[in-house]
């Protein structure tokens, strides 16, 4: 409280006291960039089985469609050209081991195309999806990797994938996406799990004569 005594210099201290005693605002932290893909395969524990399902969308421009997404360019994209959610679908034939999807956004390029919030549903097909990992995306710029795993933290097996942008940057109405790829696990070879032979007796047999 101020008084009819109190003077401007002892004002503007308790302003400035008052002022220097609310919390800072604090701004989301950016999603951080993930590898890129081609660093797992080298590995050889994944491998890209994009072009094993059948690829379709809610909607989208033209020439701005599935083959964009999936030609391994990143200066090409899909957009869409519909209402919210906008939906890439990812059909298999057969029930199919799946471990992670990676997706390339781009915020710098695309600002309001930019997803915010993706949900992500497997199932058998439309009418039995089940949502299993929802992502808030804050102006990613990179390669973003969605582990796929069920409650044992095993990989997921299912016959459909569907991708939903929920939500654009700043209110965006269409969306932008780069590149999608979908990776399953590589399953070790039998033939090395072999113990190595080498006793006497297995020396003397372990040519073809």
């Amino acid at each position: 409280m101020f008084t009819l005594h109190t003077t401007c210099k002892e004002v503007l201290e308790s302003l400035n006291e008052q002022f220097t005693s609310l919390p800072e605002m604090t701004t989301p932290n950016k999603t951080p960039p993930g590898a890129d893909p081609k660093q797992l395969e080298r590995t050889g524990t994944v491998r890209e089985i994009g072009s094993q399902a059948v690829w379709s969308l809610s909607s989208c421009k033209p020439g701005f469609g599935v083959d964009q997404l999936r030609d391994d360019n990143l200066e090409t994209y899909w957009q869409s050209d519909g209402s919210q959610p906008h939906l890439v679908n990812i059909q298999f034939r057969r029930k199919t081991t799946v471990k992670t999807l990676c997706i390339y956004a781009d915020y710098k390029s695309d600002e309001s195309y930019t997803p915010s919030k993706i949900s992500v549903r497997v199932g058998n097909n439309f009418h039995n999806l089940q949502e299993i990992r929802q992502l808030e995306l804050v102006e990613p710029s990179g390669w973003i990797h969605v582990p796929l795993t069920d409650t044992q933290k095993k990989p997921i097996r299912t016959f459909m994938i569907q991708i939903a942008v929920l939500a654009n940057h700043q209110n965006g109405r269409d969306t932008h996406m780069r590149q999608i790829k979908v990776y399953t696990p590589v399953e070790e070879s039998s033939i090395g799990k072999f113990p190595r032979c080498t006793t006497i007796d297995f020396m003397m047999y372990r040519s073809i004569r």
